[in-house]
């Protein structure tokens, strides 16, 4: 009889996913993807009261995701972020 292998996919997170701070604001960026499963990175922003923003897309590339992050910071404020349950971008 063979064993069974846990198939469960890894979780690989991205050395860019970090704590971010502007205008007194901090996040958690986290910018991961399901190794063997997808290659693409996901890219989400949690506050510091645990609610999420999630992008709808994906990103080829860690940079690429960590980018959207940061032009979205650039063009609507950190403030964005905040008090946004599960939120989509």
């Amino acid at each position: 009889m063979r064993a069974v292998e846990d198939e469960t996919p890894e979780i690989e997170t991205s050395p860019l996913s970090r704590r971010f701070s502007r205008d007194g604001i901090t996040v958690e960026v986290k910018i991961y993807r399901l190794r063997g499963v997808n290659e693409d990175w996901s890219l989400e922003v949690v506050d510091h009261e645990d609610a999420s923003t999630v992008w709808n897309e994906t990103f080829l590339t860690d940079q690429e995701a960590y980018r959207a992050f940061y032009m979205t910071v650039e063009a609507e404020g950190i403030g964005t972020f905040l008090e946004r349950s599960e939120t989509q971008h």
